[in-house]
C-alpha cells in the first residue's frame, strides 16, 4: 500500500522451475483457499445512508462483497478484469475471497519482478476493499480509530495509517487514508464537501465491517457530528507501478503530455480523465501517486464498467516493450524488497505500530494529545525505557539470509542457539540475488549489522540484520527524474 513513507540469493533465478524450487512464501504461504459465504449484504452501510438521506449509490452497488453475478468457483469473488486475466494467459489462485492472478504465462515471476524495476507492469488490486467516509465527524472519527494526523491533511493528501483496536493499540488492519473534498468533477462531488477515501485489506474484509460496524454505531450515538460509510463495490483498482509508468499514463490523458504528471507527489491524489482506444473520453478515475513496490506509479481507482476498457487502452497504447500485466506472486517479492509489510504475516491483532517499526505514523501532534485507540499503550511504547517510557520487548526487522531462503516461521536464533525471533516474510531477491527475510527479534537484537542465525530445514544458516527497504525506493517527489 502507498502513502507518504513506505511500511517500510541464491540459486539461479533464470526461469520458472528455479524460483519454485526456492520454495519462496510467495506461492505456499501467500495464497490459502480462503473460500467465503455466498451472497452475504453488509445493510448497516446501507441503513447509515438511508440515515443521511443518499438515496442511489453513485458507483454501483453497496457493500454486496459477494455478488451471485461475480462470484467463481467455491464461492469466490471477482474482480472487473477476471475475463482479462484468462484471456492474457493468467494463473488464478484464491487470495482475500477473489480468484486473483498469480502471474501471467508471458513471464516467470523473476521476470515480471526485474520487468517492474526496469520497465512498467500492471497489477490488478480490484480485491481491495475501497470506501469513502464521509459526514461531518469524519474528520474526528477517524482521528478515534488511527493516529493519523488528519487536521493537517490537504486535500488529495494521502498517509498509510493503521486501524488500531482499543485498549491494545494492536492493528486491526493498515489502511490508506486520502483526503478528497471539495470536488467538482468527480463520482463523489455530490456527497459531501469534505470526506475521505479509505483502502484496506481484502483479507481483512469481514473483520474490518465488524470494526467498523461497530465503531460507527458508537461515534453516531454519542456525538451529534454524524459519520456516513460506504464501499464501493465491484470499483476497479490497478496499480501502474515502474520507471515507465507515469509516461505511459500521461500518454493517455485527456489533454496528454510527458510532463503532465510531474506536480502529482508521491502521496497526492487527481481525477483524471483518460483518452480510450475508442477515442472516448473515460469518466474520472482516481490517481493516487505511490504502491506497493518501491517504484515510482500510481494507484487508480475506476468505475466497475471502465476498468477492461482503460486497462485494454493502456496495454495497447504502452505495447509489449514498455507494459506487462503483472500478478500476485511479483507484487509480493517486490513489496518485500521494499520494506513494506503484508497483513497477517509481518502485522496482526497483536502487534503495535511501535513494535512494528512503524512509529512514524502516529503524527507528532497525535503524540502529545493522544485521543486515539489505544494511545495509553502506544504512547508509552514510543518512548525508550531508559527515557522513562515502557519500550518494546521486539521489533520488525530485515534479514539477509545465507545459504536456503527463510519462510514465513523460521526461527531466528542467536549465535548460542537461542531463539530470540521468528521470520514472518521471506524469499530470494530477483534484484539483490540474496535471500531476505522480515521478523521479528527480541529488543537489543535488533541493530544493523547484528550477526545472528536463521533455522531453515532444521539447520542454521548464518544471517544479519539489515535496514529496510532492501533497495532504495524510487518514489517521484519532484526533481529531474522519479528518484
Amino acid at each position: 500500500m502507498s502513502a507518504k513513507r513506505p511500511f517500510s540469493t541464491f540459486a539461479s533465478l533464470g526461469g520458472r522451475a528455479s524460483l519454485a524450487r526456492a520454495n519462496c512464501s510467495i506461492l505456499r504461504s501467500r495464497f490459502p483457499v480462503a473460500c467465503v459465504s455466498r451472497g452475504t449484504t453488509f445493510n448497516f452501510v446501507e441503513n447509515s445512508l438511508w440515515r443521511s438521506g443518499l438515496q442511489q449509490p453513485l458507483l454501483g452497488p453497496l457493500v454486496r462483497y459477494h455478488a451471485s453475478k461475480a462470484e467463481g468457483g467455491e464461492g469466490l469473488s471477482r474482480t472487473p478484469l477476471h475475463d482479462l486475466h484468462l484471456a492474457h494467459g493468467a494463473k488464478m489462485v484464491p487470495f482475500g475471497g477473489y480468484e486473483m492472478p498469480v502471474q501471467y504465462n508471458d513471464l516467470s515471476l523473476a521476470e515480471s519482478h526485474n520487468w517492474t524495476r526496469e520497465k512498467a507492469s500492471l497489477f490488478d488490486v480490484s480485491h481491495m476493499v475501497q470506501q469513502r467516509i464521509g459526514g461531518t465527524g469524519a474528520e474526528a472519527f477517524l482521528s478515534k480509530i488511527t493516529p493519523a494526523s488528519l487536521a493537517t491533511l490537504s486535500p488529495h493528501q494521502s498517509t498509510l495509517s493503521a486501524l488500531l483496536h482499543p485498549g491494545t493499540g494492536g492493528i486491526v488492519d493498515d489502511t490508506i487514508i486520502t483526503r478528497l473534498g471539495p470536488e467538482t468533477s468527480s463520482p463523489w462531488s455530490s456527497i459531501d464537501s469534505d470526506s475521505f477515501y479509505v483502502v484496506t485489506n481484502a483479507g481483512c474484509r469481514e473483520k474490518d465491517r465488524d470494526f467498523f460496524m461497530k465503531a460507527l454505531s458508537e461515534w453516531n450515538q454519542e456525538h451529534a457530528d454524524q459519520v456516513t460509510h460506504y464501499v464501493l463495490h465491484r470499483q476497479g483498482l490497478i496499480a501502474l507501478q515502474g520507471p515507465l509508468a507515469a509516461e505511459i499514463l500521461a500518454e493517455r490523458l485527456e489533454e496528454p503530455g510527458v510532463h503532465k504528471l510531474d506536480d502529482i507527489l508521491f502521496g497526492q491524489s487527481r481525477f483524471l480523465r483518460l483518452r480510450l482506444a475508442s477515442g472516448q473520453l473515460s469518466s474520472p478515475i482516481l490517481a493516487s501517486r505511490g504502491g506497493y513496490t518501491g517504484e515510482d506509479g500510481f494507484e487508480i481507482s475506476i468505475t466497475p464498467a471502465e476498468t477492461p476498457s482503460i486497462v485494454e487502452t493502456l496495454l495497447e497504447s504502452a505495447g509489449k516493450d514498455r507494459l506487462r500485466l503483472a500478478g500476485l506472486g511479483a507484487r509480493d517479492s517486490l513489496r518485500l524488497e521494499a520494506g513494506m509489510c503484508l497483513y497477517g504475516h509481518d502485522l496482526d491483532d497483536s502487534t503495535t505500530p511501535v513494535e512494528a517499526g512503524l512509529s512514524w505514523i502516529v503524527g507528532q501532534d497525535r503524540r502529545s494529545h493522544g485521543g486515539f485507540n489505544g494511545d495509553e499503550v502506544i504512547l508509552k511504547q514510543i518512548v525508550p525505557k531508559s527515557k522513562g517510557g515502557s519500550g518494546v520487548s521486539r521489533r520488525r526487522v530485515g534479514l539477509i539470509v545465507d545459504g536456503a531462503p527463510a519462510r514465513e516461521g523460521a526461527k531466528i536464533v542467536d549465535q548460542e542457539g537461542k531463539e530470540i525471533g521468528q521470520v514472518t516474510s521471506g524469499c530470494p531477491s530477483p534484484t539483490l540475488k540474496a535471500n531476505i527475510a522480515m521478523g521479528y527479534i527480541k529488543d537489543g537484537y535488533h541493530k544493523a549489522g547484528t550477526k545472528v542465525q536463521v533455522v531453515v530445514r532444521g539447520k542454521p544458516r548464518a544471517a544479519g540484520i539489515t535496514k529496510m527497504p532492501f533497495i532504495p525506493s524510487k518514489y517521484w517527489k519532484g526533481g529531474a527524474s522519479p528518484a
